[in-house]
């Protein structure tokens, strides 16, 4: 291959980097953070979670450098993406990403976590504004197009208060909290119409039905940060996540018989926001069942990541990412 049909290739590989990428960012982050919960609730060191967590800073780095450069060189790209119907929700993965790494620093560089969930907290509240504001707006979207990644900037707003609640933020933490809420009952009604009643999503959009189990999830985690308390409230959120895992298992044969493809990496977070919640109710009421539940998703969560992980690079060196789709 000439060095021009390289330099072209290189080009056009940068031209298609896929702003899904992101979801790369909140599954390594979610494994950090269930790692720590692991730990915190078995009584051990964060040796683990601290290697796992300097892999996804680099793996985050990676992404956001590889969009950043994208974004410079072809900027009519990136406004593609931000207006097709699908692409549109994965931007405030990036910020999601910064708050889950705000909340993976709270314990160990505070002065760190402090500045950048302030910043993270700023992003979302804009991404998340803009991306309902363009749902709400004139453009074109169909019913077919909407899939579960649609809750993603719910889920962000959720995860504010995991650290805002640390740092004193009490009344921004339950602003979003309450509005990630809201948006998480509208989208979710809106997504089951979609799944009972309009032809099946496409093959590779699948592996997002496990999106349903992360707005509960999160949402009961924040709730006992900002309360202290599980309550009424956090059990109705806890097994309403515990309710859609289920679901989203009945599923599992559908899944088994797909290609991989990125979407497959929305397998990562919502596993780990159930992790963390089962851990967070075991801590909070004394729970073994729920310790043994968090546990086991836990091993399932490095499985998964792990394999996601391989299968990524195969695709990167096969050159099945970063292509037109």
């Amino acid at each position: 291959m000439t060095d021009t049909a390289t330099d072209h290739q290189s080009h056009a590989r940068l031209a298609n980097f896929p702003i899904t990428l992101f979801a790369i960012g909140m599954g390594m982050m979610g494994l950090t953070l269930s790692l720590r919960a692991a730990e915190t609730t078995f009584d051990r060191t964060h040796t683990v979670s601290m290697a796992v967590l300097a892999l996804s800073v680099a793996m985050l780095a990676a992404v956001a450098l590889g969009y950043l450069a994208k974004a410079l060189r072809y900027p009519d790209k990136v406004v593609e993406d931000w207006h097709h119907p699908v692409k549109i929700a994965f931007f405030p993965a990036i910020s999601i990403s910064l708050l889950l790494l705000a909340t993976a620093l709270v314990e160990v560089a505070p002065r760190v976590a402090a500045p950048l969930w302030l910043f993270a907290t700023a992003l979302q509240g804009v991404l998340a504004l803009a991306v309902i504001s363009a749902w709400i707006g004139h453009r074109p979207f169909q019913t077919g197009m909407m899939t579960p990644a649609w809750f993603i900037p719910a889920v962000g707003n959720v995860i504010v208060p995991l650290a805002g609640s640390h740092f004193g933020y009490i009344e921004i933490s339950w602003l979003f909290f309450s509005g990630g809420l809201m948006f998480w009952v509208v989208l979710l009604t809106l997504v089951m119409n979609r799944l009972m009643f309009h032809d099946p999503m496409p093959g590779k959009m699948v592996p997002t039905l496990m999106i349903l189990v992360a707005p509960p999830a999160v949402a009961f985690t924040a709730w006992l940060r900002l309360e202290g308390d599980v309550g009424a409230f956090g059990h109705f959120l806890l097994s309403a996540a515990y309710v859609f895992a289920l679901l989203v298992t009945t599923q599992a044969a559908k899944l088994r018989k797909l290609p991989f493809a990125l979407s497959w990496w929305a397998l990562s977070f919502p596993i780990a926001a159930l992790s963390i919640a089962s851990f967070g109710y075991a801590q909070a009421v004394g729970s073994a069942a729920h310790r043994f539940i968090g546990a086991s998703l836990l091993v399932l969560l490095i499985a998964v990541v792990a394999l996601l992980i391989f299968r990524t690079a195969l695709a990167v060196r096969a050159g099945k990412i970063c292509v037109p789709e």
